[in-house]
C-alpha cells in the first residue's frame, strides 16, 4: 500500500468536500498506517499551519460525523507544499522522497498535460502512481494526446483515471443485482426491456463553480463520463471476473457497440438547455448567464439529454436515455428500467396492466420494483410496489476510490482506450451543438424539465 499521497489542487472544492472526508473515513477504519502522509499542493502561498487550519475547518464542515480525534489525525498527517504544476522544479519538490507516491491531479482538464509533463520531468519514485479526475481530456483529440503522454510517463497499470460514480455502492449494485439473481438476468435484454433512463437531476445551481463549469457544461461534466459509466454497467455482458481486465474489457465492448450518431441523429436525439432566473425552495437563483464568472459567449449548457442505441445481440431495439440538469425543482438521481408490456391480457380485464418498472435510486440509495396486481377491489388491477431497504455504504465513494488508488486496485479506474471510446460516443453531439443544429432552450431555475 502506498502511504504517500500528494494532491495537486489541494485548496479547492474537491479536496474540501470529498477527498478530506474520504481520507477521514479510511483513517477511522484503521486503513491508513502510522507513516501515512498527505501533501497538499497549490499555488497559494500557504505554510503547513495555514493548510492544516484550513483542512480542519473543511473536515468540520463536510465530515462532522467523524470523531474529533479522527479529524485531527488526518490534519496532523498533512503538510503543504506550494507548487505550480507547469513547473517541474516545484512539482519535484512536492513529490520529493524515496517512497512511492500517488500524485493526485485534482485539477481542471486543460491543466492535465502540463502537470503530467512536470511529473515526468520531475522523476517520480519507482512504483508511484498518477491519478486524474474526470473528464479525461476536453475532446477526443486531447484525450488521445493525453493518453500518449501518460504512456510515455509510466505504465498503464499505474495510471488511475478515476470516476467516483464507480465507487458508489448503489452504482455497483446495478451490476450485482442483475448478475446475482437468476430471476433478473434472463430478462435483461431488449426482448423484455423497452427503455432505460439514466437520470442525474440536481437542485444545486452553479454554486460558485464557474471557473470549472463554464465552458465545460453538462454534457462533458456528467454525460461523457459519469452517465456513460452507468450505461456500461447496465448494458455490459457478464464478465468472467470482477478483476480489472475482465470488467474493463466488457465496459469497452459496450461503448464500441453504441450506434454512431450522424449530425442529423445528434440533432434529433439530443437536447440542451440552460437555466433562467427562478426560485429553488427559499432561494432566488439568477439566470446562468448572470452568475458570477460566467461568459455568456461560451453558450454553456446546464441541461443535457441524449438518446443512444446499442448495436449488439442483447440490446438491439432498446432506447437508452441519458439526462442531467442543474438548478431543477428537485433532486432526481436514479436509473429507471422500463419493461415492455405483457403480450396479452384477458379481453374482460377491467383495467389494463401498466408496464413494469425497476428503479435504482442512486442518491439516496433505494431499490423498487413497480408491478401490477389485484388491489382492494376484486377483478381490478392496481399498481403494486416492492421496495428494499439498502444498508448504508461502508465508505463514502471517495473513500473507496482512494483506497483502490493506494492499494493499486484498478478495477474501478478508467482504462485509456475506454476514455477515448467515451469521447467517440459524444463527439457527434458536441459537433452538432457547435454547429447550432440543436437549439439552446431555457428553463426557469426550480422548474421540472419534461422528459
Amino acid at each position: 500500500m502506498i502511504d504517500r499521497l500528494v494532491i495537486f489542487g489541494a485548496t479547492g472544492d474537491l479536496m474540501a468536500r470529498y477527498l478530506l472526508p474520504g481520507l477521514g473515513a479510511l483513517h477511522a477504519a484503521g486503513l491508513l498506517g502510522e507513516r501515512f502522509l498527505v501533501t497538499g499542493s497549490g499555488r497559494e502561498d500557504w505554510d503547513n499551519e495555514r493548510f492544516r487550519s484550513w483542512a480542519a475547518e473543511q473536515l468540520g464542515r463536510h465530515a462532522p460525523h467523524l470523531p474529533a480525534a479522527v479529524r485531527q489525525a488526518v490534519v496532523s498527517a498533512s503538510e503543504y507544499r506550494q507548487a505550480d504544476v507547469r513547473d517541474a522544479a516545484s512539482v519535484a519538490a512536492a513529490v520529493a522522497g524515496d517512497r512511492p507516491v500517488a500524485a493526485y491531479l485534482a485539477l481542471p482538464p486543460p491543466v492535465f498535460p502540463s502537470a503530467v509533463r512536470a511529473l515526468r520531468d520531475a522523476g517520480l519514485p519507482a512504483a508511484s502512481r498518477i491519478v486524474l479526475e474526470k473528464p479525461f481530456g476536453e475532446d477526443l483529440a486531447s484525450a488521445v494526446s493525453l493518453n500518449r503522454l501518460l504512456a510515455e510517463t509510466m505504465s498503464e497499470r499505474d495510471v488511475f483515471r478515476v470516476d467516483h460514480f464507480l465507487a458508489m455502492t448503489t452504482v455497483q449494485n446495478l451490476l450485482g443485482f442483475r448478475l446475482a439473481n437468476r430471476v433478473i438476468e434472463p430478462i435483461w435484454n431488449s426482448a423484455h426491456i423497452a427503455e432505460v433512463d439514466i437520470v442525474w437531476d440536481e437542485s444545486l445551481a452553479l454554486e460558485g463553480r464557474a471557473v470549472y463549469y463554464d465552458g465545460v457544461g453538462a454534457l462533458k461534466d456528467m454525460v461523457q463520463n459519469h452517465l456513460l459509466q452507468l450505461l456500461c454497467l447496465i448494458a455490459m455482458e457478464p464478465p468472467v471476473s470482477l478483476g480489472e481486465r475482465d470488467l474493463r474489457d466488457r465496459k469497452v465492448d459496450v461503448l464500441r457497440s453504441v450506434r454512431p450518431l450522424t449530425p442529423a441523429d445528434a440533432a434529433r436525439t439530443s437536447r440542451r438547455a440552460r437555466y433562467a432566473a427562478g426560485r429553488i425552495a427559499d432561494r432566488d437563483i439568477p439566470a446562468y448567464v448572470n452568475e458570477e464568472g460566467v461568459d455568456p459567449a461560451l453558450r454553456t449548457e446546464t441541461f443535457a439529454e441524449l438518446k443512444l442505441e446499442i448495436d449488439n445481440w442483447r440490446w438491439l431495439g432498446t432506447v437508452f436515455r441519458l439526462r442531467t440538469g442543474k438548478a431543477l425543482g428537485c433532486d432526481r438521481k436514479e436509473v429507471i428500467v422500463r419493461f415492455r408490456e405483457v403480450p396479452h391480457m384477458p379481453a374482460d380485464a377491467a383495467i389494463p396492466s401498466a408496464p413494469n418498472v425497476l428503479r435504482f435510486g442512486l442518491a439516496p440509495e433505494s431499490l423498487a420494483l413497480e408491478l401490477s396486481g389485484i388491489g382492494a377491489r376484486v377483478g381490478e388491477l392496481s399498481p403494486q410496489t416492492l421496495s428494499a431497504e439498502l444498508e448504508p455504504p461502508e465508505f463514502p465513494a471517495y473513500g473507496q476510490l482512494l483506497l483502490g488508488v493506494l492499494n493499486g486496485e484498478a478495477a474501478l479506474s478508467i482504462r485509456g482506450d475506454e476514455a477515448e471510446e467515451a469521447w467517440r460516443v459524444v463527439t457527434p453531439v458536441l459537433d452538432a451543438w457547435s454547429a447550432d443544429l440543436v437549439p439552446m432552450e431555457e428553463y426557469p431555475a426550480g422548474s421540472l424539465v419534461r422528459t
